[in-house]
């Protein structure tokens, strides 16, 4: 049950209609809304193909996937993380280089961003809602080789599966970094390009390292709406847990 507070202004008058109204008195009730009100069939009748417009626009089908994905599905990468990064790889990039003439080297999301999972079927725009309610949008952050190590770092002493594309981090047995590269090459003194959100950009998740950009490419192009077009790109959606984020073992 839900309940409102209304507010009701009374207002008192002087006697001379030349002087001004003044606030005298704020009254507050409470009135209890619940499912025992009965609906308004006017309103009802207004909002119902509006209703029945989004509702097909959010389950139209989009693409499909064999297999459910679930954050949860491992430790250090995850396939729906995969898919998500490397669609932020594959969308986004087209876009930074067309502005600025320079390449997405790497991407990384945050775990906790993953709203939902997907189940195995249909992908609909819903899912894509499910998955991003946020209206988190892409970013992307001019690094030097220092705060590339800074991220690479965090990644190792975070052990989490936070999505990530572009990049390979390695672990040893005992857990420290042991190995990480970007695109198959050591790391350079050179410019990285990393797209992420707009709200780790400014050190969400407790990311500092993109508070010392130098600097930031905002691309207006929200995650959400990302997600949309990669799935209606995809006839099939089919990622893996692979080799960009892993432990060695004994």
């Amino acid at each position: 049950m839900k309940k409102i507070s209304i507010l009701f202004l009374v207002f008192s008058l002087w006697a001379c209609s030349e002087n001004p109204k003044t606030l005298s008195k704020i009254d507050a009730q409470q009135i209890q809304i619940s499912d025992s009100i009965a609906k308004n069939k006017e309103l009802e009748d207004f909002i119902a193909p509006y209703r029945e417009r989004i509702t097909e626009e959010m389950e139209g089908v989009l693409a499909y996937t064999p297999e459910a994905m679930y954050k949860s599905d491992a430790k250090f990468n995850t396939p729906i993380g995969n898919m998500m990064a490397d669609a932020v790889m594959e969308m986004a990039n087209p876009i930074f280089e067309n502005r600025t003439g320079n390449k997405i080297d790497a991407v990384i999301l945050n775990y906790g961003g993953i709203r939902s999972g997907i189940n195995a079927g249909d992908i609909s725009t819903r899912t894509a809602y499910n998955i991003m309610p946020f209206e988190n949008e892409v970013a992307v952050a001019a690094f030097s080789s220092e705060e590339l190590r800074a991220l690479i770092n965090y990644l190792a002493k975070n052990k989490t599966a936070h999505p990530i594309a572009g990049l390979q981090v390695i672990l040893n047995a005992d857990g420290d970094l042991h190995e990480a590269k970007v695109n198959g090459e050591q790391i350079q003194n050179k410019t990285y390009y990393v797209a992420t959100s707009d709200y780790l950009i400014k050190g969400g998740d407790r990311m500092d390292f993109f508070l010392n950009a130098e600097k930031v490419e905002t691309l207006d192009y929200k995650l959400r709406n990302l997600f949309i077009d990669y799935f209606k790109k995809k006839d099939t959606i089919a990622p893996v847990r692979d080799e960009r984020f892993i432990q060695l073992q004994n």
